[in-house]
């Protein structure tokens, strides 16, 4: 279950969106330690999202069982769009990004605010634990639910880590086009696990798996 969560919270946190680029920013302004403050503040927002979804389908167990394979459907859909609404996004990194001093919890507030407005944040991490199935913790599992979302911590902590290292060592050399290489990662990832599902659910239905 950790190491699922953790799968999920790279994911999750990976897509460049006002966050990551204003972590960057940060970084490249004030240093590693300022994008991993503001990143911590981002984590907990993802944090309280990985626990709304992973105890809520806990607690709604029986219906997912019954209804598994249409929210696996859905889910493997979702994933794929939202896959490619990151692939073909364009985010903007601004290098005279210049941001006012507010003491070192300034960029963890923003970090947790800018994650915790976005709904579709939940949204992801609803379709990615529904489409774990099988995988996926049994209803009434509070530990197994628990160490997913513990997992996610540690994924969303673990891209955080990589991403505020790398910009500090490569800040002289970040573009636009380096920020759209990170997402047709991030998409990229996104669609494969997306299409995964669905061939995965077509193989049911056709009584191969």
């Amino acid at each position: 279950m950790v190491l699922l969560g953790v799968a999920i919270g790279f994911l999750a946190a990976a897509p460049v969106g006002p966050v990551n680029v204003m972590t960057m920013q940060r970084v490249f302004r004030h240093g590693f330690l300022a994008g991993m403050v503001a990143a911590i503040g981002s984590v907990v927002a993802d944090g309280m999202f990985a626990t709304a979804a992973a105890f809520g389908l806990s607690a709604v167990g029986d219906f997912f069982e019954g209804h598994a394979r249409t929210i696996q459907l859905v889910g493997g859909v979702f994933l794929i769009l939202f896959g490619l609404r990151i692939v073909l996004s364009h985010p903007h990194f601004n290098p005279n990004y210049s941001e006012r001093s507010g003491g070192i919890f300034s960029g963890m507030a923003g970090g947790f605010a800018l994650t915790i407005t976005n709904p579709g944040a939940l949204l992801g991490f609803l379709a990615l634990f529904s489409a774990l199935g099988d995988w996926a913790p049994e209803p009434g599992d509070w530990l197994g639910a628990g160490e997913l979302v513990l997992g996610v911590l540690g994924g969303c902590f673990l891209w955080w880590l990589m991403i505020c290292a790398l910009v500090a060592k490569l800040r002289d050399h970040l573009d636009d086009h380096w920020l759209e290489r990170v997402n047709w990662f991030a998409g990229g990832l996104l669609i494969t696990f997306g299409g995964v599902i669905l061939v995965r659910q077509g193989l049911i239905y056709v009584g191969l798996l």
